[in-house]
């Protein structure tokens, strides 16, 4: 295995820059970003992320493929630091973390990207607007992994997709997707030059999730945890719906809402 180097300083620069990389102006400014997990850099490694260092542990291996990946992306060119547990400890932003944590390269996440790119004809898109915590924004992008959505649209972001929070949550589901980050009047005239439906989520509607036809081409839009969704997605919004709450609570946890309204989707879909 090639490319391999020791650090054991805590003031090594590359130290220094691996926790910077924590703040969002740095990111911004270096266009670099961290993935910390084996699942996470193995989902960014099959998706040819170009994961420029990498900073390993082996005490806190949890597995038996560690070692693969090490090869995997030193054989992609990526420059590999070994370093001590305490230092590693340093640099990590989890609580048990287990040994592996890249700097990357920032992906290309425009809506031009998915100009390029050839849908299905009844495509699936998942509007997240304005999303303030990145645990939220990472669990929706999960979910949208899970019922294989033709994208990801983070539209008039609150919270950087690149927070390693968003990337640990979403299990490094951001790379195994489209997903773009754009403005709503980038995208509105998007989505009507594709003739796709328009599905608000909100508690004030009348029809419930189940009863509303979400077959065709569709763009579910989901808003902020505090104010839901904007006036302008509920005044271009084809269709209104909201999911029945019989407690006390008057509305879900965003990604859990988003959840369910993808799965409906999905039965429907797989029913006709």
């Amino acid at each position: 295995m090639k490319n391999i180097l020791s650090i054991t300083s805590p003031h090594n620069p590359k130290i220094h820059m691996a926790m910077l990389l924590m703040k969002k102006r740095k990111r911004d400014e270096s266009g670099l970003f961290l993935i910390e997990g084996f699942r996470e850099l193995s989902r960014a490694q099959i998706a040819s992320v170009n994961v420029i260092y990498l900073f390993f542990c082996r005490e806190l291996f949890l597995g038996e493929q560690e070692e693969d990946l090490l090869e995997a992306l030193s054989l992609q060119g990526s420059v590999l630091y070994e370093c001590p547990v305490d230092l590693f400890h340093k640099i990590s932003y989890r609580d048990r973390p287990d040994g592996l944590l890249g700097i990357a390269q920032q992906m290309d996440l425009s809506l031009q990207t998915f100009n390029l790119r050839s849908f299905c004809p009844d495509p699936l898109f998942l509007v997240a607007e304005a999303i303030e915590k990145p645990g939220n924004l990472g669990t929706i992008l999960r979910s949208c992994d899970a019922v294989g959505v033709s994208g990801a649209i983070v539209c008039d972001h609150c919270t950087d997709v690149f927070n390693p929070n968003v990337v640990r949550a979403s299990v490094g589901t951001l790379f195994t997707q489209p997903v773009v980050e754009t403005t709503s009047k980038e995208l509105l005239p998007w989505l009507k030059e594709r003739h796709v439906r328009i599905v608000a989520a909100t508690p004030h509607a009348q029809e419930e999730f189940t009863k509303a036809d979400l077959t065709g081409p569709l763009a579910i839009v989901v808003g902020t945890e505090q104010l839901g969704l904007s006036d302008t997605w509920m005044k271009e919004a084809t269709i209104h719906v909201r999911i029945p709450m019989l407690g006390v609570a008057d509305s879900l946890n965003v990604a859990t809402a988003t959840t369910l309204l993808l799965y409906e989707v999905l039965r429907q879909r797989n029913r006709s």
